[in-house]
């Protein structure tokens, strides 16, 4: 009968036979010592260590060296050390010690315990704090006139802005610095980019088949009965006449002003209670009203939700006229949804079309470094703006609708335009559907169709 053995540490762990231990100690001899069973790496080494060098984390280190550490403790039935265990790796006095994860690191060369918890990245990544890659990408590619139409989106690089005033009409809280914005009129097929934009660049695509526009203001419902009125009107008169008041005290004439102005205020409280006797409906309208209201209070201390003007419909089969009225409650932002079907005819369009969803993809992320007074890894970065226009051969369209700066808040692609899984021999799919929504940073105001772009065709 073959021996069994229990394998793990402090006296706990599976059981399994000899010849599977065997094989356990083999392979931990491979592992620890890699240049027995790979050989030595190109630079005469057996480190085992690899470098990812083809993004923007290129200083991150891969390592699998794990030289120097010890397997689990293979005990017997009895409790002692495996003698197989013990002649590969000595007493577990003088073993090697792998390190545990409870012990807060493994080993280190210098004889230093490794810390448990990893000190933060403040580095950027590479170049990814300054990284710019620009050029035009265009769907489809055909021969460009002046009288061809087209959506043109060109991605503006975010740069906080520094300031918090914003005044309607002007630019203050434009974000600005591309370098290169009419790029459309002096792009042949041949001079289109192959590269991913970064940060900046152009994207030219057809005029969506679902065209428009919608401008829209905000209303809001507002109410105030008469009471309300009476008392609004009277607080007003009340604060500008107490001010006054407070002045007679630093002038010459304090005493004579003064009485004119508490005269005054006599005859606004006056009036006041004769508007009210008045839109009640006289005395005993008032004295009706205010029990109810008094009740309706009384009610309230005992935990009763009840109002004056339910008493009075229940009571009475009247209530209190509301003074309903639409009132202005402010400005709006736009939104802008775009629908393109692209299905590439060759090897050169369906390369633009990649480079095309990628880059919206990309520019449209959080950045992971943010900040301008060198943040770290716990803040993150406004996302790059889009400015969209659109375009008749080199020149603004004529007749269609202005955009402000935006935002892509959402975007979705479905590689599957016809319904079917479908794809080139490369894995291009062969038909896809790309959506697009984008937000205007600042909503629309009259002044704005007074300066260009707004004066041009039909404006915002």
């Amino acid at each position: 009968m073959t021996d069994s053995y229990t394998f793990g540490t402090r006296g706990k762990g599976l059981r399994v036979s000899e010849a599977e231990l065997k094989n356990q100690l083999e392979r931990e001899r491979l592992r620890n010592n890699p240049a027995e069973f790979f050989g030595t790496n190109e630079f005469g080494d057996n480190s085992g260590s690899s470098t990812v060098d083809n993004n923007n984390n290129a200083d991150v280190n891969q390592t699998n060296d794990n030289r120097g550490t010890k397997p689990p403790m293979a005990l017997l039935p009895n409790g002692q050390v495996n003698p197989l265990w013990q002649e590969r790796y000595g007493t577990p006095e003088t073993a090697p010690d792998r390190g545990d994860a409870n012990d807060g690191g493994g080993e280190l060369p210098d004889g230093k315990r490794e810390p448990f918890f990893k000190p933060i990245r403040t580095k950027p990544f590479g170049k990814y704090s300054t990284r710019r890659q620009g050029g035009v990408l265009r769907y489809p590619m055909e021969l460009m006139t002046q009288e061809t139409d087209y959506l043109q989106i060109d991605i503006q690089k975010y740069i906080p802005l520094k300031n918090y005033l914003s005044t309607p009409g002007t630019g203050q809280r434009y974000v600005t610095g591309n370098n290169f914005s009419n790029r459309a009129g002096r792009r042949t097929t041949p001079n289109l980019t192959t590269k991913p934009l970064i940060n900046d660049g152009t994207i030219l695509l057809p005029i969506p088949s679902d065209l428009k526009d919608v401008n829209a203001v905000k209303y809001d419902t507002d109410t105030l009965n008469g009471l309300q009125a009476v008392g609004a009107q009277l607080a007003e008169g009340g604060i500008e006449g107490v001010q006054k008041l407070i002045g007679t005290f630093f002038s010459k004439d304090g005493a004579s002003e003064r009485q004119k102005i508490i005269d005054q205020l006599k005859a606004e409280g006056s009036t006041a209670l004769a508007n009210t006797v008045a839109g009640i409906g006289g005395m005993e309208a008032v004295d009706n009203f205010a029990n109810k209201r008094f009740a309706s209070q009384i009610l309230g201390l005992f935990g009763g939700n009840v109002t004056a003007s339910g008493l009075l419909a229940r009571g009475n089969g009247e209530i209190i006229n509301p003074n309903m009225e639409l009132l202005f409650g402010g400005p709006t932002l736009r939104n802008f949804r775009f629908q393109f079907k692209m299905t590439p005819r060759n090897e050169k369009e369906a390369q633009q079309v990649k480079l095309i969803i990628r880059a919206f993809k990309r520019n449209m992320a959080p950045m992971a470094q943010g900040g301008t007074v060198s943040s770290g890894s716990f803040f993150l970065k406004t996302p790059n703006v889009f400015n969209l226009r659109y375009r008749t051969g080199n020149r603004n369209h004529p007749f269609l609708n202005r955009f402000k700066q935006c935002f892509l808040s959402d975007m979705s692609v479905s590689y599957t335009g016809e319904g079917i899984y479908s794809t080139y021999e490369d894995g291009t799919p062969v038909s896809m559907i790309l959506d697009l929504s984008f937000k205007e940073t600042q909503p629309i105001y009259d002044v704005d169709y007074d300066e260009r772009p707004g004066t041009e065709a039909v404006g915002y």
